[in-house]
């Protein structure tokens, strides 16, 4: 099935150095095998394959970067790019403990389609690649209890001005639980606790209308707050980029890569069903844009949310959500 939803537009077209926009997309997923799932790509795309190991192919070709399948796990990606090392868990050793850990691992972790930063234009390519892999078998989340597989996109940032990345939280924290309901988050993924929101004390700090910190400040804030990589919109990417210093200081994750972009975690993958497809999670984000591009909605918007939140209640019981979708989202033009 073709999906024909159109991917509406962001506020700002181009970058921090002036040039169009990028985003990264990376899409979880079971119900094929690595060679499978990398061959499509490749074939879909025109690229050629690369094997970096047992567990992790690369596609080389694509003037935005290389493409990377990937099995979604470290420990095994590790164990299969060894080839001839006379380790202890070289051998025979070395064989039966990779073949167990895979037995293991299989049924529980994704397979990875990770795109390069893509050219905002391009990103109509992904949505077919999806069609693609749906096609060919590729499953999703709610396939099964133990798929807890998410999609996230890496929207890159328009400026490293601090009040203007303020601004994207604010919105983003003002309209989660509306994007919280809009993703259908599975249960096993609440479980697993991959995109947590953020803790109350944190959203009230940066919702206030007199919350415009330097970037020192608003990095400290959010490492104070939420040094962890598990966040619906994860922040420590974008930081680390800007300050490493001040980002490693504070935490000692080797996962965090630096990165221009926001780190959007909240969707699920629904690769197997018929309509879904990347213009649901992209067309929300944009929502988020839209609404820090536009100061007034944006300051109106927060009040409003400070003001629910003062009503435990009507926030628990989906009031915001519904003045969210009644007041603070743009209309339906591309």
């Amino acid at each position: 099935m073709t999906i024909s939803v159109p991917l509406r537009s962001v506020p700002w077209q181009l970058n921090a150095e002036g040039q169009p926009r990028r985003c990264g997309v990376e899409i979880e997923m079971n119900g094929l095998t690595l060679d499978q799932a990398s061959q499509l790509v490749a074939d879909q795309l025109g690229l050629q394959r690369v094997r970096d190991g047992r567990y992790e192919h690369r596609l080389t070709g694509d003037p935005a970067g290389d493409w990377i399948v990937e099995l979604d796990f470290d420990l095994l990606k590790k164990m299969g790019r060894r080839q001839y090392e006379t380790d202890t868990l070289s051998g025979e050793l070395g064989e039966s403990a990779e073949e167990l850990l895979k037995t293991l691992a299989l049924p529980l972790v994704p397979l990875e389609v990770v795109s390069p930063p893509l050219p905002l234009d391009r990103l109509t390519e992904v949505e077919q690649l999806i069609a693609r892999l749906r096609e060919a078998g590729a499953r999703g989340t709610s396939d099964t209890l133990t798929n807890a597989f998410g999609m996230q996109l890496n929207p890159e940032i328009p400026s490293r001005d601090p009040h203007q990345i303020t601004a994207v939280l604010k919105a983003f924290l003002c309209l989660y639980d509306w994007l919280f309901k809009r993703a259908r988050i599975d249960l096993m993924r609440r479980v697993t606790l991959f995109a947590e929101p953020f803790p109350k004390a944190y959203v009230l700090k940066v919702i206030d209308t007199d919350y415009w910190p330097s970037q020192e400040r608003l990095i400290e804030d959010y490492l104070n707050d939420n040094p962890t990589r598990n966040r619906a919109l994860d922040l420590l990417p974008l930081f680390r980029f800007l300050d490493e210093d001040q980002v490693l200081a504070a935490t000692d994750d080797v996962l965090i890569k630096a990165r221009p972009t926001w780190h959007y975690r909240l969707p699920n993958c629904e690769i197997h069903v018929p309509d879904w497809g990347l213009y649901q999670a992209w067309n929300d984000w944009v929502e988020v844009e839209r609404l820090a591009a536009d100061t007034e909605r944006l300051e109106a918007c927060c009040r409003a949310f400070r003001q629910c939140m003062s009503h435990p209640l009507d926030h628990w019981f989906g009031d915001w959500v519904v003045q969210v979708e009644r007041n603070w989202i743009s209309s339906q033009e591309i």
